[in-house]
């Protein structure tokens, strides 16, 4: 007969909740971390690419983040210019701009503007050259709002019939040209006359810097010869727009509309590109003739800044996507686990149901109803946790993800439950070391282990550097570890057989019961799927972290060639010079003398680098860039060619002939000896190095020339004091110098928000990874613990010493976590391999923004550490349980054998 389980004495779901409220806890806090985790990790992706994009845009000149729209104004009538229709044209240009495009209202600005400089024919004026000083002139709209006036006023509309028009200019214009209130300028048959003088609000903001004429005036070089002139700008009332059609200048209207990036996300980005290519080449554009004219232009950089953005965002995310995977699978593998615990634990109950006539679908749905009332509220909390405290624009993908957690901690234990009780038969005792897989088995593993195979097979063949997320390739850690759990699942009870013949015939008892032990506990499975992939993981995960700084690291010195660099344009002071190495913290200072040389080949220049050969090699080997034997380069006497260290490209180029170069304290001929990729004067490039003391004996009266003196100085010292070395500088210079710091360079490169907030993802799935690992260990310790225990105290019953109980238990776990550790390493090793040559890190380490880069991509390497210390730190974790459980059931032990009455 089929016994309904709701009216058996076990109660409903919530009296068995009183019942094992412990358990129920338990359950209810993994599913709220893991439901806060799953649902917070698109959030936090949303989030660091919304800083990404609003930096991409803030941080960028302010004319790449407009949209500027222009006009001939030369066909234009007169009617067409005036501020009235001027400025309903942009109140129609506004209302094609939807969001995303979102513009600055404060600083956008519209008006006519001359694009021809026109010249001044007024004699007063300064001419550097001779060439009379070009102005530009401005009609344009708020100028009262972005300027302060601090002589005079803002030009008038000029009345009907008058002579002379007003005009504004700033103060650097004023001080440059010599204007004053009252100045009169004569342009094209055009007078103007001086009416104030303001200064910016916001010099660096949109409405000035886009054309920076209009606030600061410009001393350029025209002609043929160059010849100096003066450019700068006049700013006319809006109403006198007009009258630049008079002039020779071609004027052209303008609408300029700074992009707010303020409530830019980065699920926006697309159609921000989008909405900016119509407006130039689109439909949008097709809109803006409509309002503006036919001869209407839209121009932007907005688009190109997005690409960029967009490039970076999609190198980083298959890096992502790999953690974002591997810790998704120990975390359901960790809540199968604990549905296994549960089942484990509920065994005879489950097999008593089962033999009373229990239905399997009834006896699923009761556990299906228990776990469901602890899961999905767990769930739903983690969830809204997640909701409240990280910053995101998507919801569904939260909500998805919080969803999946709950209903796979409701199907974990009927799931389990339906495998060990889908037949009713008497328990049988696992015994892996003389135990023999069925049929059954054999082939589903088999299956498994094809289809991975062919998986990594096909991504090695495709590669991973095509960019954008792959599902295969964040996946290679699992499959590795899906095939390295299969082989050594197999391969575990070899070893087991082998050691328990020996422990078999001795009479040592531990070591044959541990030995025995671990050969009937569950070691294979998703305990050690879930180890090997956390495992993996982290491997994968160091590897990336230490990649990424030794890549800045790299980048760093190459940029600067050592721990400081002192660059001048004029040689600095031998004072200077002999203060340096006094700093505190210099270890060593270099000063060397840098000079471009023409190439005959009319290749690119050479870079030639005159120093001290024992002190360049010296810096040379602590820098590891291009370290040489300072006697390779010792001066041959007489006048034999002088031995230079070279680059490759410079060797490719001429060869090992002679070749006579020309610094300014006179001709040298130099000859390689030693080819070196980098030096630290100039990494890279052609570069030539000679001694200075060879120099300084075929030249000495030149050489010895304060005139000619050495202007760089390389600084090396593991702890530079930034402030003392500026303190020199101000007290024995006057030389304008520029202080180059690693430490500041190298920190350029990790400033960028989509990198720091991809690089803070990674480190956080990396740990969120360990701990699932960890709580992985706990689980499958756990499921054995009861039974470890009532054999210790049946062991202590008939005198087994404490010592060899905890030796007994140490060595039962070592066998299995040596395995996972193991394991753990092979997979780190073969996932890196897999991937290595595949995973560029120069997007993740390097911000094509942040100054020089490598000209090579960074590629993954396997770091050593980051493979070993996390499966030693398994194994250690692992033996440390063992013994504290030891203790633990020693004590208990104690305690049942004083309630019997026994002496202890």
């Amino acid at each position: 007969m089929t016994i309904r389980i709701g009216t058996t004495r076990s109660g409903g779901p919530l009296l068995r909740l009183r019942a094992t409220a412990p358990a129920a806890l338990a359950l209810a806090a993994l599913m709220l971390v893991t439901a806060f985790l799953a649902a917070a990790f698109p959030r936090g992706v949303d989030a660091y690419e919304t800083r990404g994009v609003r930096a991409a845009l803030t941080d960028a000149a302010p004319d790449q983040r407009m949209v500027q729209i222009t006009a001939d104004g030369a066909d234009a009538t007169a009617q067409a210019l005036t501020p009235r229709m001027m400025d309903r044209q942009d109140r129609r240009i506004r209302d094609q701009f939807a969001s995303p495009l979102r513009i600055s209202s404060d600083d956008a600005a519209h008006g006519i503007r001359i694009t021809a400089a026109l010249p001044a024919s007024d004699p007063w004026l300064p001419r550097p050259d001779g060439p009379a000083p070009a102005f530009s002139l401005y009609a344009v709209s708020g100028l009262a709002r972005h300027g302060t006036v601090v002589q005079g006023r803002l030009p008038h509309p000029a009345s009907h019939g008058a002579s002379a028009r007003e005009a504004a200019v700033t103060v650097a214009t004023a001080r440059a040209l010599r204007l004053r209130p009252g100045s009169t300028l004569h342009l094209d048959g055009l007078a103007l006359r001086i009416s104030g003088l303001l200064t910016p609000r916001s010099p660096g903001g949109p409405y000035w810097a886009v054309d920076s004429l209009m606030a600061t005036p410009a001393l350029v070089a025209e002609g043929n010869p160059p010849q100096k002139l003066w450019r700068a700008g006049l700013l006319l009332a809006p109403e006198d727009g007009p009258a630049l059609l008079s002039t020779q200048g071609k004027p052209e209207r303008f609408w300029r509309y700074p992009v707010d990036a303020g409530a830019l996300t980065g699920g926006e980005a697309p159609r921000l590109r989008e909405q900016v290519r119509s407006l130039q080449h689109g439909p949008g554009l097709v809109r803006l003739r409509a309002v503006v004219g036919a001869d209407g232009l839209a121009e932007s950089a907005v688009d190109g800044l997005l690409d960029g953005f967009a490039r970076t965002r999609d190198a980083v995310a298959p890096i992502v996507a790999v953690a974002a995977c591997g810790i998704g699978t120990v975390a359901a593998v960790v809540v199968l686990m604990t549905g296994g615990l549960a089942a484990a634990h509920r065994h005879r109950e489950l097999a008593l149901l089962r033999a009373r006539g229990a239905s399997l679908p009834g006896l699923l749905g009761r556990l299906a109803a228990e776990t469901a009332t602890v899961a999905l509220p767990a769930a739903a909390a983690g969830c809204a946790l997640a909701l409240l405290l990280v910053p995101g624009e998507r919801l569904l993908p939260a909500l998805l993800a919080a969803a999946g957690v709950g209903l796979l901690g409701t199907l974990a234990l009927p799931l389990r439950a339906a495998a060990a009780h889908r037949r009713t038969r008497p328990g049988v005792r696992t015994d892996l070391a003389a135990g023999r897989p069925s049929r059954r088995r054999t082939v589903a593993e088999l299956t498994v282990l094809v289809l991975a195979v062919a998986a990594v097979v096909a991504l090695r063949r495709r590669g991973t550097g095509a960019g954008g997320v792959d599902a295969l390739v964040s996946a290679a850690p699992v499959l590795v570890a899906v095939i390295a759990a299969l082989l050594l699942t197999r391969l575990y009870p070899l070893p087991l057989r082998l050691a328990s013949r020996p422990a078999a015939r001795s009479r040592a008892l531990t070591g044959f019961l541990a030995l025995a032990r671990a050969g009937r506990a569950p070691a294979a499975g998703l305990p050690l799927l879930a180890l090997l992939v956390a495992l993996t993981t982290a491997s994968f995960g160091g590897s990336v972290l230490a990649g990424v700084a030794t890549a800045r690291d790299r980048a760093a010195l190459t940029a600067v060639g050592a721990d400081a660099r002192l660059t001048a344009d004029k040689p600095l002071p031998p004072a200077l010079l002999a203060a340096l190495p006094a700093v505190p913290g210099v270890q060593d200072a270099v000063p060397l003398r840098l000079s471009t040389q023409p190439a005959d080949d009319t290749g690119p220049p050479l870079y030639l680098v005159i120093a001290d050969a024992d002190g360049y090699a010296r810096l040379s080997r602590a820098t590891g860039l291009g370290a040489f034997d300072a006697g390779a380069l010792a001066d041959p006497g007489g006048d034999r060619p002088l031995p230079a260290l070279v680059s490759p490209s410079f060797r490719t180029r001429f060869g090992d002939a002679p070749m006579a170069l020309q610094p300014e304290f006179g001709q040298i001929v130099v000859r390689p000896t030693v080819v070196r990729a980098d030096t630290p004067a100039q990494p890279g490039g052609d570069f030539v190095v000679v001694d200075a003391r060879s120099v300084a004996r075929l030249h000495p009266d030149t050489y010895a020339d304060p005139a000619t003196g050495p202007s760089v100085v390389l600084l090396a010292g593991s702890a530079l004091d930034p402030t003392a070395l500026r303190t020199a500088l101000r007290a024995h210079t006057t030389v304008p110098t520029q202080l180059t710091l690693r430490s500041t360079t190298r920190a350029r490169f990790a400033d960028s928000p989509l990198q720091q907030g991809a690089e803070r993802l990674y480190f956080a799935s990396v740990a969120a990874g360990a701990g699932f690992a960890l709580l992985a260990l706990l689980l499958s310790l756990l499921q054995t613990a009861p039974e470890r225990t009532r054999l210790l105290t049946g062991l202590r019953a008939i005198g087994l010493p404490p010592g060899q109980g905890r030796r007994l238990l140490v060595l039962e776990a070592l066998p299995q976590a040596l395995l996972a550790a193991l394991g753990g390493t092979l997979t780190g090793a073969a996932t890196l391999s897999l991937l290595g040559p595949g995973t560029d890190l120069t997007p993740l380490a390097l911000p094509t923004t942040s100054g020089p880069t490598p000209t090579t991509a960074v590629h993954l390497q396997p770091d050593l550490p980051s493979l070993l210390l996390p499966s030693a730190a398994l194994l250690l974790l692992a033996l440390t349980t063992a013994l504290l459980q030891a203790h633990t059931a020693q004590r208990h032990a104690e305690a049942t054998a004083l309630r019997a009455g026994e002496p202890t």
